[in-house]
């Protein structure tokens, strides 16, 4: 990414980085100047301007150090990629999900997330505060984050989603079998739209499955793809071509071993009906 292109709005790590170039450039300073004042290379300097790196609290602190701005780019860190409820390039994600003209997602345990009903979302948040890994806030913050994400559905024109759904996520029973049923009639609701195809990956695809974490795949409106991929203690963004690449070829490998659009609407059903009938 050259000067010229660089948009503080095409993701969090960019605006930072805007920020970082304009206060070096009204200085005068170059790139080598400023890493000797912070005390990194300007190779780090270089990647934080053109946002290919996330910035740190230490190397924030630094720079506003040597540009005596107060706590400006501290600020500008929290301001962006302070939600200690959510993986670490989970935000950078979902600035990038916002605008994707593509969406192809995969997910195991649960639901997805844009498909989520409140019922459902609220007895998942729930669980974790019950057990005393999250606090109250941490829940409320996801919870506000996933309804705002949920309006990407409801964007004209609205984005082409592509959702594989392990066939575990639609048994197993968020909230109990009231919720449950409800979720799955409004998977089948949404399954029905245009723009929206839902696939379940049956539990006799076996080892033929691809992908152990869930896993999504942005198509950006320059053509750019974005990945991001979640563990079960972290989460990272990946924009890798070659990693990449590999994603989308194992992606398409995961849809032509899932059930149909029209098989998977009636397995759905079919789950959905054992749920609402014990």
């Amino acid at each position: 990414m050259n000067k010229r292109d660089l948009d503080p709005e095409s993701s969090l790590t960019a605006k930072f980085g805007v920020l970082l170039r304009t206060s070096r450039e009204q200085r005068g300073w170059t790139q080598e100047y400023l890493a000797s004042l912070v005390g990194c290379t300007s190779s780090h300097i270089s990647a934080l301007e053109i946002g290919r790196r996330k910035p740190s609290r230490q190397i924030a602190t630094a720079l506003d150090k040597a540009f005596g701005s107060g706590e400006q780019f501290l600020r500008e860190l929290t301001a962006s990629f302070g939600n200690h409820a959510l993986f670490e390039g989970f935000e950078e994600y979902v600035h990038s999900e916002s605008k994707a003209v593509s969406l192809r997602l995969f997910e195991i345990n649960i639901v997805p997330s844009l498909f989520q009903t409140s019922a459902y979302v609220g007895a998942y948040q729930a669980a974790p505060v019950l057990r005393g890994v999250a606090t109250q806030q941490q829940a409320d913050e996801r919870t506000e984050l996933l309804f705002r994400r949920q309006q990407v559905l409801a964007q004209d024109p609205a984005p082409l989603v592509q959702v594989v759904v392990d066939e575990g996520a639609l048994r197993r029973p968020i909230g109990g079998r009231n919720v449950m049923a409800a979720q799955l009639r409004y998977l089948e609701t949404l399954a029905s739209r245009p723009r929206i195809l839902i696939q379940v990956s049956p539990f006799s695809a076996a080892e033929n499955r691809p992908f152990a974490h869930p896993i999504s795949l942005l198509t950006m409106p320059n053509r750019a793809i974005v990945g991001y991929g979640e563990t079960e203690r972290r989460g990272f963004l990946e924009r890798d071509p070659v990693t990449l690449a590999e994603w989308s070829s194992e992606y398409d490998h995961l849809q032509a071993e899932a059930l149909s659009r029209a098989a998977s609407q009636e397995f759905i059903r079919d789950v959905r009906r054992g749920f609402e009938h014990g």
